[in-house]
């Protein structure tokens, strides 16, 4: 009996602002076969933030998303303070 574990990116997200929302569902297997899960796990990113560890998707979504304006409007509502 072999238990190992799968995680999958199962939903990218592109919110309000550019922000791209990462859930990942985490398995449970036994010789291969789901016995239990998913368990999920989010993480969120805004413009501008380093996704060059994630998901070649993910990467993919921000090279879409995040356009030099996108991140500019990111920095200009962080320095107002919002």
């Amino acid at each position: 009996m072999a238990l190992t574990k799968q995680t999958v990116v199962d939903k990218i997200e592109i919110l309000e602002f550019g922000v791209i929302q990462v859930r990942r569902a985490e398995y449970i297997l036994e010789n291969g076969a789901r016995i239990a899960g998913p368990t999920y796990h989010r993480v969120a990113y805004a413009p501008g933030d380093d996704v060059t560890t994630e998901d070649p998707r993910v990467r993919s979504h921000a090279a879409i998303a995040w356009t030099p304006e996108v991140i500019a409007a990111h920095l200009a509502r962080q320095a107002a303070g919002r």
